[in-house]
């Protein structure tokens, strides 16, 4: 363990990939992606990471970095039953136990556990970087709960400093939905821009509050506004995936999912919209992709009571089963790319196995390595 950005952390490394995990919260970041002839980390770390906070501030947003697991996913404001949970559950908040590493069949492997109290319940991790790929396997097992639950993973990206400089794409959505309430009120000193409730079939045709269309697709885009979407993942291929196209850059950051497990993405456009303490308007060029199974950012009372998406057949909670482990998996990874590559339209398992292969809407394609038969490992409740 070291403390790196300020916070004690574990490293796990490959030749092709460095990670570091932190204790408090199991918040993935920096991760240093080694391609050839230069290093990549895509992953923001909050600019106030090395401040002194208020002792009133979660720990949360404390350690804010990378990607983390919630559970229950979301603000949690409302009580569940005698439930409070923080904001993102005891996963994203509370200090890890490590169980030590793993190096077998080229893989290395760190091993976290945390038994849970506002619900009790058993969640362990495990978090692996594999030889010679430019990925990061993420597996959670949640054992011995009961009830309703959302959960997911908070992936944040930060973006170069310059206007549309990443395009976003998916996999095939049932649709869009802006937040139904705005994510932030100008007299609580927040702005957003997004018209609340709007729903859409397209990134690149999203209604704001001004009458206009903004497209989603390009981002850093909206600059001073902080903005909540949702997108409803269609099921049925061999996964599901998100992913970002950094043309200048040269490389792609994406990640791959069980659309039955993780039925929906939730996107975060954090763009100095926010200025109250710690954010105080510097929070900018951030994109979380946050693979969900929730009801938008709200927390487990609003997943788990019938709402919009769930009465429409879009489930927003999962049920545990304390006889029947839940298992959530997914793999966050990037690719090089050559010019001319504009944006990912498709990513497909290869014909060789242990690949994947990246399809740009221009025409070109791209083969990596990479196990994504690991989503389909320990499959759990539905």
């Amino acid at each position: 363990m070291r403390t790196i950005d300020g916070q004690p952390s574990w490293r796990i490394a490959s030749q092709a990939t460095e990670a570091f995990v932190t204790k408090t919260g199991g918040h993935l970041a920096p991760v240093r992606f080694h391609l050839p002839g230069r290093t990549v980390q895509p992953f923001a770390i909050a600019p106030w990471h090395k401040e002194t906070l208020p002792k009133h501030v979660p720990p949360i947003l404390r350690v804010l970095r990378g990607d983390f697991f919630c559970m229950p996913f979301g603000g949690n404001g409302t009580a569940f039953g005698k439930e409070m949970h923080p904001p993102h559950g005891e996963t994203a908040n509370r200090d890890w136990t490590c169980l030590g590493t793993v190096r077998a069949a080229g893989r290395t492997t760190l091993r976290l556990r945390m038994s849970t109290r506002v619900r009790k319940a058993v969640v362990e991790r495990e978090i692996s970087v594999a030889k010679n790929q430019w990925a990061v396997y993420s597996r959670t097992v949640v054992s011995g709960g009961k009830g309703p639950m959302s959960f997911g993973h908070h992936a944040t990206l930060k973006f170069p400093d310059c206007p549309g400089s990443g395009v976003v794409t998916t996999s095939p959505i049932h649709f869009g939905q802006v937040a139904p309430l705005p994510v932030e009120l100008p007299e609580q000193k927040g702005y957003s821009i997004l018209r609340p409730g709007a729903r859409f079939r397209t990134l690149e045709r999203v209604p704001m509050i001004t009458g206009e269309m903004t497209d989603l697709s390009r981002y850093p885009a909206r600059r001073g506004f902080e903005d909540i979407a949702i997108l409803v993942s269609k099921p049925g291929r061999s996964f599901a995936w998100t992913a970002v196209t950094f043309p200048e850059q040269g490389y792609v950051w994406f990640t791959l999912k069980d659309a039955r497990v993780l039925r929906q993405t939730l996107m975060w456009m954090s763009n100095g919209g926010r200025h109250f303490p710690p954010w105080n308007g510097r929070h900018v060029n951030v994109l979380g992709l946050e693979e969900v199974t929730s009801y938008f950012h709200y927390g487990l009372a609003e997943s788990a009571a019938p709402n919009p998406l769930s009465e429409a057949g879009f489930p927003t909670t999962a049920v545990l089963d304390p006889l029947r482990p839940l298992a959530i998996n997914t793999i966050m990874a990037v690719a090089p790319v050559s010019k001319g590559f504009d944006k990912v339209a498709d990513i497909r398992p290869a014909d060789q196995p242990g690949r994947v292969c990246l399809l740009s809407a221009s025409g070109k394609r791209v083969a990596v390595a990479l196990d994504w038969e690991f989503l389909r490992g320990a499959a759990g409740a539905r």
